[in-house]
């Protein structure tokens, strides 16, 4: 059996469980893992061009988003009056397996 390395030598504060239980469940949604991958192979997209993409009304597509941001799993950058998304990589690259890193960050391969 394959031993997990344990954070902090053994000792994971409740604030650091509660920051991986957020970005978990930011990820254990199919409409939030379809924005990861748009976001992967576009790079940085605005929220205007990604709604069409997304097939989903602005305001539902704002709510993931958000949850997406709150867990740092993706960037936000406003040019103009509107709002550009981008993945956090450091944070994805983290919590990631290879396999998944491969599916949802084709540059890391």
């Amino acid at each position: 059996m394959k031993e997990i390395p344990l954070l902090n030598n053994g000792s994971v504060s409740k604030p650091d469980l509660a920051k991986y239980e957020q970005k978990f469940k930011a990820l254990a949604d199919q409409q939030r893992l379809q924005i990861i991958n748009i976001l992967a192979v576009k790079e940085s997209v605005c929220v205007c061009d990604l709604t069409p993409i997304i097939d989903m009304p602005q305001s539902k597509l704002s709510y993931h988003l958000k949850i997406l941001l709150e867990a740092d799993l993706i960037k936000k950058e406003k040019q103009g009056t509107w709002n550009y998304y981008s993945l956090n990589v450091s944070e994805l690259k983290g919590l990631l397996s290879d396999q998944l890193c491969c599916v949802f960050l084709p540059s890391c391969c």
